[in-house]
């Protein structure tokens, strides 16, 4: 293990980790709109509504995200549609993990008992009230630490973003192993990092967690 090499890159890694905490942050923010709505789809009474919500989640879940990206920046050009590696890379990621968050939010909601949902009825609440004060609050409790897990595999999944020459962690660890021929060291420093990132996420996410179980 070369540490002399590691310690004097590191500063680099640092700021192509800044670029994948700014991939993550931004896709997993799309991600979680593409989840609201297309939950909300996939329960709608209208049945082209719920084909909608189930076709986006079978093609983006069906399908493997470094294609996703591959169709959105190099294929995008054909159909008039003009990104940089770093949108192509937010929206991509975010549209794909919007599916597993979709899933993920319709499996919370549907999860809160049947009974609540007519005891509010009862009380002469509207479908709408009843789903905003009653149904949604206990379903956000549910779904945190799923969505924690979505989120923690969105952070790993901005390497994918290496493909498309977006200058973040890996593709940084892959430029060095080209110049410096020590593929361990580089590897090595950016799985530290990535790791760091998803720890910092996690403490976050627990303490939501804990946060929402006091409510």
């Amino acid at each position: 293990m070369d540490f002399d090499l590691i310690f004097r890159v590191y500063p680099y890694f640092l700021q192509a980790a800044l670029v994948t905490i700014q991939l993550a942050v931004y896709s997993t923010a799309l991600g979680l709109i593409c989840g609201a709505l297309g939950a909300a789809a996939r329960l709608s009474r209208s049945k082209a509504l719920r084909f909608v919500g189930a076709a986006y989640v079978s093609v983006f879940r069906g399908t493997p995200a470094l294609i996703q990206l591959f169709i959105l920046y190099f294929g995008g050009p054909q159909i008039g549609i003009q990104l940089d590696a770093f949108e192509a890379g937010v929206i991509g990621l975010g549209v794909n993990i919007g599916a597993y968050m979709t899933e993920t939010m319709r499996g919370a909601i549907i999860s809160v008992d049947a009974g609540q949902n007519e005891a509010s009825r009862t009380l002469g609440m509207s479908r709408w009230q009843t789903m905003n004060k009653v149904i949604l609050p206990q379903a956000f409790r549910l779904m945190i630490r799923p969505l924690g897990v979505n989120i923690n595999a969105q952070i790993k999944g901005t390497a994918l973003v290496a493909a498309i020459s977006v200058v973040e962690l890996t593709y940084t660890a892959q430029r060095y192993i080209g110049s410096t021929y020590k593929p361990f060291e580089m590897f090595f420093l950016a799985g530290i990092i990535y790791m760091a990132i998803i720890y910092v996420t996690g403490l976050g996410i627990s303490w939501l967690d804990r946060r929402a179980a006091i409510r």
